[in-house]
């Protein structure tokens, strides 16, 4: 009834392999991720040089241009994927991830308090003149 025997064998795959693409699939998905990258790259640089859009909200959509953009590069270009093959890629891009958010915030933390227990500037000239 539901036994099929003449449908193709999948075979499982290891983790880290991929399903064996053709060159010209393999082509087609650079040469599509390249198109939408030029594409958020072109309507990036047309939001911030035009007075066509609210201008208050240029920097929100920017944001999401540039998230769009991120996006684009990790599916077409690093082949970061939802598939259970790709669970060490994505742990190590979160890993690198709240690695650059430490570093980063860290020394916003550290600059912001710096800033706000040094003494001005003048008064210090005054106690080594």
């Amino acid at each position: 009834m539901s036994d099929r025997t003449d449908a193709p064998i999948e075979h499982d795959l290891a983790p880290g392999e991929e399903a064996q693409h053709t060159v010209g699939e393999r082509i087609l998905g650079y040469v599509v991720g390249l198109g939408l990258a030029l594409l958020l790259t072109a309507t990036s640089f047309f939001i911030a040089g035009t007075n066509l859009v609210w201008q208050p909200s240029i920097p929100v959509a920017l944001i999401v241009l540039a998230i769009a953009q991120m996006g684009v590069h990790l599916v077409f270009f690093l082949h970061i994927t939802t598939g259970a093959d790709n669970t060490n890629n994505v742990l190590a891009l979160a890993f690198g991830l709240l690695i650059v958010f430490l570093v980063v915030g860290g020394t916003v933390w550290i600059m912001a308090h710096l800033n706000q227990n040094m003494p001005p500037m003048d008064q210090f000239i005054r106690m080594h003149s």
